[in-house]
């Protein structure tokens, strides 16, 4: 496990408290991606562990930097006991490796899409990156490193993703706002979209 990796897991730890299991899946021409479970007062709680040992790098980039560039977790919330989320390791360490295999960045707003369902039954294939910063800290890292940060996931269904791409994520984040929209919800429908 890399230096950041041990540190990212400290983090996870003091923040989340500790997992109570985890998953290991390693991809071809990627490094091994680990999702940790947590459990919390009725929330269950995954957290990817590996994406951030390697800054993201732009697609664009002629060279990449091997130290600095944007690094992150994905951290995904939901209600326990109400469908098999457990089944959400896998597709959750396919979003974390995309950067490594597909050289993406992934950041807040970005819509992140698995082509099937988040767990078997879900009625989510998708999710969106929304802001960090709430859940848990930022963990600083030694110059000239970027900080990591802790993206939550939101599951979006199919319709709020095609909504999304045409209204942005700011107009569907207020919108699940604006219907009290429990995003933690493994059953939830989607939100209505018309007006």
């Amino acid at each position: 496990m890399s230096h950041v990796s041990q540190l990212v897991e400290a983090r996870l730890s003091s923040a989340l408290g500790e997992p109570e299991a985890r998953a290991a899946v390693t991809f071809l021409g990627a490094d091994r991606i680990e999702v940790l479970r947590f459990r919390d007062e009725g929330t269950v709680r995954y957290a990817t562990l590996g994406m951030s040992a390697h800054p993201m790098t732009d697609p664009t980039a002629v060279t990449a930097d091997p130290v600095r560039g944007p690094r992150a977790e994905l951290v995904l919330s939901v209600r326990a006991g109400y469908a098999d989320t457990d089944q959400v390791f896998r597709p959750l360490a396919v979003l974390a490796a995309s950067p490594q295999v597909e050289g993406v960045v992934i950041a807040p707003g970005a819509s992140l899409d698995l082509g099937e369902p988040l767990w078997p039954g879900a009625p989510f294939g998708s999710v969106l990156v929304a802001e960090p910063g709430g859940l848990v800290e930022d963990l600083e890292l030694d110059e000239p490193m970027d900080p990591v940060r802790f993206l939550p996931l939101l599951p979006m269904t199919a319709n709020e993703a095609a909504w999304k791409r045409v209204h942005g994520a700011a107009a569907l984040e207020e919108r699940w706002l604006a219907h009290g929209t429990d995003l933690r919800d493994p059953l939830r429908a989607g939100v209505a979209l018309a007006d």
